[in-house]
């Protein structure tokens, strides 16, 4: 590498050295065990629980929740190239699936670790990945509900808590998801294997029994219970108190009932399923409380409360029932002959029994769930496969029995393929790329796994073949067998066989295998007896004869004839692991290794002892030292060149020519020596972390140059866009502006002429009848009118020059002649009237009008009272130029001349009386007029206007005379009252009095 890259990568800090590698591969120092936990130490720190070794996933269970696992980080993971992206068990679960979609090729995911280790969690992740991110119908979203409801009902049924894990998987399972061309899951198939039955009678202290006994006892319904016999209180029951551990509190029994019994219906379990299922559970626990008493070498049960509920809830005849539990049936010279049992026999049989019951119900629940997952779409049968392998891992406890045998055998059998695809699949990358392959040394545990499984010299067949020989053999004599046939092996020692340093650390009863991930001692008592795992001949005959249809269903009459001795629990599972392997070996696998940080399942505890323990159990350095034989790192050109080509100027910031050559020409301007790296057909391959390091860093360096050439960049394209922003908003706005200016311009202009048109048309048609040519200009000319009026007004309301109205405005001509004579007479009433008369003021905002009769004249209604006797006579009053004329009715009953009219008396009241005084010598009239009007005011102002007697109007306070005629008298007197009366007083004088309307 040149000098001044070189200098780059110096001064570049980068983040591994926090939080570590992704890849273990890229470690430097990577044979040592120590830096390799202090890498996955490093990563746990920051909550970083996924690290790769090439594509190999190790997940490292943080015993918290993790914001990690939402839609937006499956999205994140979705389709992207597996290196792209920080490691995680979605990108796991998608390149298999992209592998499968792409290369038509079957695809599995293997996940092993220990109890604890998080496998299970792991697999329903996965699950719901898929869930979530495949395509979906109707159908499909059946499938994908009943395939991640599977889990809480396999986990009641298998899972338990034991001293490692509250949630332990106490089976292997092996799930096929099947998706149809498109991508869409559309069936599944599960394998279960080696159930742990013996957790069903027997529990180690601070474990439990499977998690469904303790649901259905904390959250099955009152009357659910009744009829299965139950008390709500694990403690009642004899298979779940041994382990001395009924409560966890890690677990709610109850929430999780409610869960498995939604999952059961999603599952497709019709009622009478759920019932039959539920009674064979209810069954196991009333078994495990079966009591047994008698004499010696005969037993009898004492509980006959335990076999009522059996034969109710199993469908079986409860004599029948207690029989079998106290007798076996054994076949001598031909005759079958019931021989009693004595107690530990009876107590071993009834255990065999409810692990037979529960183990073969388990397996029914398998296949019942198979059922319904089944794809019966017969035109989809060309579906593609993504396996799922949830498995025990390596277990080494204090006391290794016959289940530890088999799972590390299993496991010794999975490392096996594991190295074998491992090597496989790296050759063929080697090979495909034109790279010559380096033969890798590794440790082949082939060895081993013919010392388990070899025909007639293996472990297993000696152990079938001890248990099936006549006489005595035991647990020992098996021992002794081995000694004498693989005695010899070198992964194979005994107590006897060993040196004096081993034999300090095994029992007599034990042997210990030499395993690839260490050794371990297994304690032989137990293993022929769980090897043979068998149930008496007269118990299969009452369970055949069961009415509950699933035991129908698992307890086959053909069992009964078939003379042939079933095979053995170790077989059985050698054919099983064999089949897997089948199965694993036509596909293409992915992996994921599980670790638990600590026993104590604390979030952010770190044991290194145990997780030491771990790494060498789960092969991880062997499968690192495999990995890293050859080159540590390799990547597709296109990749390569396009993360890196920013760091040598000849490609950056594009490359036009051949990628090969654009790589070639990048790695030497970077200093590559030619032991290095290697260039491949469509990779390039780097030999150590180191010189991917360096290149790391340059990167890192030049990152900066470049953020801030961008950032200029950036900064420059921002602020002239802004500028062009605001240039081309102030263009718009002056745009938008001129425009409404321009078109208010042309509406005035608009406006304008319409007024000339409309004003030269109303000048032509001033003379007509106001109508739509002329009522602009009439308006117009009012309107001028009145303004030059308002500007011009007289300064007194009877002055006589007031400006000629246009012909328009003959009307407010009138108005303004009417107004003026108004406002005349108003001012003469007051004049006369003004603080006189009392309902003066009263009449000051009412309007004089000029007739209130004809259209003569002045004509006012009025009452006329006689001179003698005061008659009152409704009459009309009119006033003309020359008289005033009293009428009836249109006939004429009194004239007096004005010249002739000497007064006029009114008096102060508020009455309306009047006289008019006329002269007495004058024969035409009769004597003084009495007369009463309502609008005495105007009436009497009218009468003085007309006859001029302004002056002649005389306002009395107290009293009025008048002319009778003849030289008589008469007299009117004027009181204040409440209201007006006018009445002949007893005097002969007329009384009227008056209200009063205004103080004086």
């Amino acid at each position: 590498i040149n000098e001044g890259v070189r200098a780059m990568m110096e001064s570049a800090l980068t983040a591994r050295d926090r939080v570590g590698v992704q890849d273990f591969v890229l470690l430097e120092n990577y044979t040592s065990e120590a830096a390799f936990i202090e890498n996955l130490r490093k990563r746990f720190k920051e909550n970083l629980i996924y690290t790769y070794i090439g594509s190999v996933l190790v997940s490292v269970n943080p015993y918290k929740d993790l914001e990690i696992y939402n839609k937006n980080h499956m999205e994140r993971y979705r389709g992207v190239n597996f290196y792209e992206v920080s490691p995680h068990i979605y990108a796991v679960a998608d390149n298999s699936y992209r592998s499968m979609r792409t290369e038509r090729k079957d695809q599995c995911i293997l996940i092993s670790g220990e109890s604890g280790a998080g496998k299970t969690e792991a697999s329903k992740k996965i699950l719901q990945y898929y869930a979530i991110t495949c395509p979906a119908s109707e159908h499909v979203q059946t499938i994908k509900d009943r395939l991640l409801q599977s889990n809480p009902v396999l986990e009641a049924f298998g899972n338990a808590k034991t001293l490692r894990n509250d949630n332990s998987s106490r089976f292997g399972k092996y799930m096929d998801i099947q998706f149809d061309f498109k991508g869409a899951p559309v069936g599944g198939h599960i394998i279960n294997y080696l159930l742990e039955k013996s957790r069903v009678v027997h529990q180690n202290h601070g474990e439990r029994n499977f998690h469904i006994f303790y649901q259905l006892i904390e959250g099955g319904e009152e009357d659910l219970l009744r009829r299965l016999g139950l008390e709500r209180n694990p403690q009642q029951y004899h298979y779940l108190v041994k382990g001395n551990c009924p409560k966890v509190s890690s677990i709610n029994d109850r929430s999780d009932w409610k869960v498995v019994r939604k999952a059961l219906t999603v599952i497709g379990f019709n009622d009478d399923e759920v019932e039959e299922l539920l009674n064979i559970i209810a069954s196991v626990l009333h078994l495990g409380n079966v009591q047994y008493g008698g004499e010696e070498g005969s037993a009898c049960i004492t509980s006959d409360t335990q076999i009522k509920y059996l034969a109710r809830l199993l469908g079986v005849n409860g004599a029948v029932l207690t029989e079998a539990l106290t007798h076996k049936k054994i076949t001598a010279k031909g005759e079958e002959l019931m021989s009693p049992l004595n107690m530990d026999q009876a107590s071993s049989a009834r255990d065999a029994l409810s692990k037979a019951v529960y183990g073969r119900t388990f397996t029914w629940l398998v296949n019942k769930i198979n059922f319904s997952l089944a794809n019966k779409d017969e035109s989809n049968k060309n579906y593609s496969v993504i396996g799922l392998l949830d498995i025990y891992g390596f277990e080494v406890f204090q006391n290794n029995s016959f289940e530890q045998f088999c799972i590390n055998y299993c496991n010794e059998k999975l490392q096996q393929l594991f190295i074998e695809l491992t090597l496989k699949s790296e050759q063929e990358e080697y090979e495909a790329e034109g790279i010559t392959w380096e033969p890798v040394q590794y440790f082949n545990n082939k060895i081993i796994c013919d010392l388990v499984e070899e025909k007639f010299k293996g472990i297993i067949s000696i152990l079938d073949e001890e248990c099936l020989r006549p006489g005595d053999a035991s647990d020992l004599t098996f021992l002794e067998k081995l000694e004498d046939t693989v005695g010899g092996h070198p992964h194979f020692v005994t107590h006897k066989l060993a040196d004096g340093k081993t034999r300090k650390v095994m029992g007599r009863d034990e042997f210990r295998l030499q395993h690839y991930a260490g050794d371990v001692n297994y304690n032989v008592n137990g293993f022929l007896d769980k090897n043979n795992d068998l149930l008496f001949r007269n118990l299969k005959e009452v369970m055949c004869m069961s009415e509950n249809n699933i035991l129908t269903q698992c307890f086959d009459k053909e069992e009964l004839s078939d003379k042939k001795r079933p095979e053995t629990a170790a077989t059985q599972f050698k054919t099983s692991l064999a089949k897997l392997m089948e199965i694993l070996m036509s596909k293409e696998p992915s992996y994921v290794r599980c670790i638990k940080p600590n026993d104590s399942k604390q979030a952010g505890r770190f044991d290194e002892v145990l997780i030491r323990h771990q790494v060498k159990y789960l092969g991880l350095m062997e499968n690192l030292r495999v990995r890293r034989a050859g080159f540590a790192y390799r990547r597709r050109y296109e990749v390569f060149l396009q993360r890196y080509k920013s760091l040598c100027p000849e490609t950056w910031p594009n490359w036009h020519g051949k990628l090969s050559d654009g790589v070639s020409t990048l790695v030497k301007h970077l200093g590559y020596k030619p032991e290095e790296y290697k260039m491949g057909r469509s990779k390039i391959f780097i030999r150590f972390p180191k010189t991917l390091f360096a290149t790391e860093d340059a990167l890192e360096t030049r990152k900066h140059g470049l953020a801030t050439k961008l950032q200029a960049g950036w900064k420059g394209y921002s602020q002239k866009s802004k500028y062009q922003k605001l240039r081309g908003s102030a263009i718009a706005i002056q745009a938008w502006w001129r425009g409404i200016l321009a078109r208010r311009r042309a509406k005035r202009r608009r406006q304008a002429a319409d007024t000339i048109r409309r004003f030269i048309k109303g000048f032509i048609n001033r003379h007509k009848e106001r109508c739509p040519e002329n009522e602009y200009f009439l308006d117009y000319v009012r309107y001028s009118f009145l303004t030059n009026l308002r500007k011009n007004l007289p300064k007194n309301v009877l002055d006589k020059s007031w400006p000629t109205p246009p012909a328009a405005l003959t009307e407010v001509g009138q108005l303004t002649v009417f107004m003026e004579l108004h406002m005349e007479q108003k001012m003469i009433a007051s004049e006369i009237f003004k603080d006189k008369k009392d309902n003066y003021p009263q009449s000051v905002s009412k309007l004089f009008l000029n007739t209130r009769l004809s259209k003569a004249g002045y004509a006012v209604t009025v009452t006329k009272y006689d001179r003698k006797g005061y008659k009152a006579r409704t009459r009309q009053l009119l006033l003309t130029a020359n008289s005033a004329i009293i009428v009836e009715e249109g006939k004429l009953k009194q004239r007096i001349d004005y010249g002739a009219l000497k007064g006029i008396s009114v008096s102060s009241l508020s009455d309306g009386l009047f006289v008019l005084h006329v002269p007495s010598d004058d024969n035409k009239q009769k004597g003084d007029v009495i007369l009463q009007s309502e609008h005495v005011i105007e009436t009497l102002t009218k009468i003085a206007i007309c006859a001029d007697k302004i002056n002649n109007i005389n306002i009395s306070q107290g009293s009025i005379q008048f002319t009778v005629g003849q030289g008589k008298e008469g007299v009117i007197d004027f009181t204040a009252g409440s209201e007006l009366l006018v009445t002949k007083a007893k005097n002969g004088h007329l009384s009227v009095t008056a209200p009063r309307l205004n103080s004086r």
